[in-house]
């Protein structure tokens, strides 16, 4: 079986006996006049399917008594006219047998189609309040079948919503997804390698982005999975930094967080390193703060354990080493758990240690057991995908050692959760102080 094939079985597993449910790509959005964006399919639709076509439509009916379950594909019609200006259409026959599926009509017939395929039906499974015009459209179906009552033909009951479902059965990454991850993190990391070659004093932030945006290409990957960060001296201080269009200078650092989208899954790596090749002697020491902090929460990843353990692992050492460099007073908070109680670290540690990733940059699941008394933060699983990225900013301010101003640095790799600890996926990219150094030498 093929895993697309083995999602949808699991997911008709987990439905009601009967129950039906309903699931939509990524409509087309237009730019302006006659020119689109690029198309990018939705990441569910994609899970359960592999197919990447607008206009489509998977419709999961469950098993019933002696019925088994089946998938239904509703896709754009084959058209050899079209296919001149836009290209390759698979069609239902040949998606079909291409996808997989039980069945599969034209798009055009998903009105008439669904109000055969909800009747009778207990329950109705779809992404409710995600698109407010698929809504309307949902409605309408059932409306139409509701139409059908004095002939005996009942609508469905209840409705669930369908994305909750496919969020727990997309944070466990299957060999497939992992082997796919691992190359897009791969030429990520290679890419990011490619920028710290071409770094120059003097060099625009655009132009290392444009080293990055070439490699991911380059290398296979269809687009980036997110827009590239590019932020040279104090712009690596704006978490979200986009405008990538300043000069680096000598004696800068320069923190890129980029990663390509290969085959649909995404990648996000950072790395922070010298423009010049060199670091300075402040820059090493808060470097390798957020190093060792990284460290510690990869050593946290551990099945069994909660995932905030991660974050806390990294905020202990971040938090010591404040004190340490003087960031912050020790005279005033005098230990590392008065940091923590206080939240002192908050105006050079603001974000959390990492997230999901998968199909999304920022991917699906819950951080909470939300099925446990209380929703405690949820234990890590073998088959979790997350990154890891704890980091420091010092902005110019009362009392902050003025030698460490305008540094900005965060560290990122992404990592599956093994049997016994972590797995990093991007370690194409160096990122102890020797590696860069002698990397950025050979330049």
């Amino acid at each position: 079986m093929n895993p697309y094939a083995a999602r949808r079985a699991r997911l008709a597993a987990s439905m009601e006996p009967g129950a039906v449910a309903v699931l939509a790509t990524a409509p087309e959005v237009a730019r302006n006049s006659d020119s689109d964006y690029p198309y990018r399919h939705d990441s569910y639709f994609y899970y359960l399917t592999g197919f990447m076509e607008p206009e489509s439509v998977l419709v999961i009916a469950a098993a019933h008594g002696d019925t088994p379950s089946r998938s239904v594909l509703f896709c754009r019609e084959k058209n050899v006219e079209r296919e001149t200006w836009d290209g390759f259409r698979y069609g239902p026959p040949a998606a079909r047998e291409a996808f997989g599926v039980d069945e599969a009509y034209p798009i055009g017939e998903l009105d008439a189609q669904m109000a055969r395929l909800l009747a009778d039906v207990p329950a109705l499974y779809y992404a409710l309040a995600h698109n407010a015009s698929f809504d309307a459209r949902v409605a309408g179906w059932i409306k139409a079948v509701r139409a059908q009552s004095r002939s005996g033909v009942t609508a469905p009951a209840r409705t669930h919503h369908l994305l909750a479902l496919l969020d727990e059965m997309r944070l466990l990454k299957d060999e497939t997804e992992q082997g796919l991850m691992l190359r897009a993190a791969t030429v990520s990391g290679g890419a990011h390698v490619r920028a710290m070659r071409a770094a120059r004093p003097g060099m625009f932030e655009y132009e290392l982005e444009a080293e990055l945006l070439y490699a991911f290409r380059k290398s296979g990957a269809q687009f980036p999975a997110y827009s590239p960060i590019v932020a040279g001296g104090a712009n690596a201080c704006i978490l979200h930094y986009s405008a990538n269009n300043a000069q680096l200078l000598e004696g800068d650092l320069v923190l890129i967080d980029a990663g390509c989208e290969f085959d649909s899954y995404a990648a996000d790596i950072t790395r922070t390193f010298p423009v010049n090749g060199r670091f300075s002697e402040p820059q090493k020491l808060l470097y390798e703060l957020v190093l060792r902090a990284q460290g510690a929460a990869l050593a946290a990843i551990v099945p069994g354990r909660p995932y905030s353990e991660v974050h806390a692992a990294a905020l202990n050492v971040l938090a010591e080493g404040m004190l340490e460099l003087k960031l912050l007073d020790k005279a005033k908070y005098g230990s590392v758990d008065n940091v923590l109680a206080e939240r002192a670290y908050t105006p050079f540690y603001m974000h959390g240690t990492g997230h999901w990733l998968g199909l999304d940059v920022h991917d699906t699941g819950s951080y909470r057991d939300i099925n446990a008394e209380g929703k405690p933060s949820r234990p890590l699983v073998p088959g979790m995908a997350l990154t890891v990225e704890p980091g420091i900013y010092v902005r110019p301010g009362p009392g902050v050692p003025e030698h460490f101003w305008n540094i900005g640095i965060r560290i990122e790799d992404d990592v599956i959760v093994g049997e016994r600890g972590a797995r990093v996926l991007s370690g194409a990219a160096p990122k102890t102080v020797q590696e860069i150094e002698t990397l950025m030498a050979k330049r």
